[in-house]
């Protein structure tokens, strides 16, 4: 299959803790990438003075782990070592810190062979300020009343300033890419798009200027900080992911456990990518409430009842599969599905609940390793074939 494997590994790294009034939450996932290249860092309680401040970044590495594993190590201090940063200067120690740390794995032997490189997002959160740094794709939102009121800017190569920096430099941009190659125009690493004689270290084809932006705190309305990398970005708009986040801090307050429902929904969405999240909250994010927890209770029932009565329908039936099932509980009108995450946000629910009350097909699930079972259009020949080989698969135990 490529650049990706025959079926995910949806195995999770898990993180959480708390300081300065904040709470953490961190969930990572493989997914269907042949390697995790990933990386992040939570720090609530940063050293030399700044015990109130918190820091949080996600590192999204592409043709290696390297670079997103060094910088996730070492840019905090790359930073907070910057003569503007100790002068607080926050804001052009944030940027002198980006291009040191660039400028530094440079000469790093196996980061210069491997060729890899990394997005950043990164947010410094003080008593009064948050300082939020993008660096390619990955992205930084807040959610104010419900609501995204932030979001950093993806940096494309589609972009008018920044496909006229990549052809000022003698680069191209086809397919969307620099070069026909890279999906990112600002990156840390990637050096081989960094050697353009007689320009800076901004102005090459790919850029490690991170953009960097400060908003006042609101202790009254800020809710919570969400950090993540593409593969979350891919599947889910700002507003769904704000939504789907708010939804399921009504129901528990473990932000691991919500963290981690954020990545299986969007691996049920189509997320074919690595999946980290940081999602940091505040003292005004939403609490359990008993009325959410009893409609997420009804809604689970009424699947489990929908599941039963499709499966009686189609009883003694041929071909009736787990795919089936799912296209049609799609069409069903389901009460009060979580906002943002939908029914893909239940399939681990759809999924015990099939093996349950229909143990004989069980193995159908598998097809959903393949293919999306939420996509509404069917591509039929495909999907006979994936129920052919579980079909063979069953008759050969």
């Amino acid at each position: 299959m490529g650049a990706f494997l025959d079926t995910p590994n949806t195995e999770k790294y898990n993180e959480h803790g708390s300081g300065n009034d904040l709470r953490y939450g961190v969930a990572s996932m493989q997914g269907w990438r042949m390697e995790m290249e990933d990386a992040h860092r939570a720090i609530t309680g940063l050293e030399g003075g700044l015990s109130d401040w918190s820091y949080f970044a996600v590192f999204d590495g592409h043709a290696g782990a390297l670079v997103s594993a060094h910088s996730a190590e070492h840019l905090l201090e790359s930073i907070m070592q910057t003569e503007e940063f100790k002068a607080e200067d926050v804001i052009k120690g944030i940027h002198s810190g980006f291009l040191r740390l660039d400028d530094e794995m440079r000469s790093l032997p196996l980061i210069t062979v491997e060729k890899s490189g990394s997005t950043a997002v990164c947010a410094f959160i003080s008593p009064k300020h948050i300082y939020i740094a993008n660096c390619g794709d990955s992205r930084a939102v807040l959610c104010n009343s419900g609501n995204p009121v932030f979001a950093t800017r993806d940096h494309k190569p589609v972009l008018p300033a920044e496909k006229e920096r990549i052809q000022a430099a003698g680069g191209s941009v086809m397919v969307q890419r620099v070069n026909g190659s890279l999906a990112v125009s600002r990156a840390l690493g990637d050096y081989e798009y960094k050697n353009v004689q007689g320009r800076g270290p901004c102005e090459q084809l790919v850029s490690p200027e991170p953009e960097i932006f400060v908003r006042d705190r609101d202790a009254q309305s800020d809710e919570f900080l969400v950090l993540a990398c593409d593969g979350i970005w891919d599947v889910m708009t700002n507003e769904d992911l704000c939504d789907f986040i708010y939804s399921r801090l009504l129901l528990t307050d473990d932000l691991e456990a919500v963290t981690n429902q954020v990545i299986d929904t969007c691996l049920y969405k189509g997320s074919r990518d690595n999946m980290s999240i940081v999602l940091v909250t505040f003292p005004a994010a939403p609490k359990p409430s008993a009325d959410a927890q009893k409609k997420e209770a009804e809604l689970e029932m009424a699947i489990e009842r929908r599941i039963k009565e499709i499966v009686e329908q189609q009883e003694g039936k041929d071909g009736f599969d787990y795919l089936q099932l799912v296209q049609l509980l799609v069409d069903q009108d389901l009460p009060n599905l979580p906002p943002g995450g939908g029914l893909p946000a239940k399939q681990l629910l759809i999924e015990q609940v099939f093996r349950e009350v229909c143990p004989s097909r069980a193995k159908s699930i598998l097809m959903t390793q393949f293919v999306n079972p939420f996509e509404t259009e069917q591509q039929s020949s495909f999907l006979d074939k994936l129920r052919e080989n579980c079909q063979f698969a069953e008759s050969n135990d």
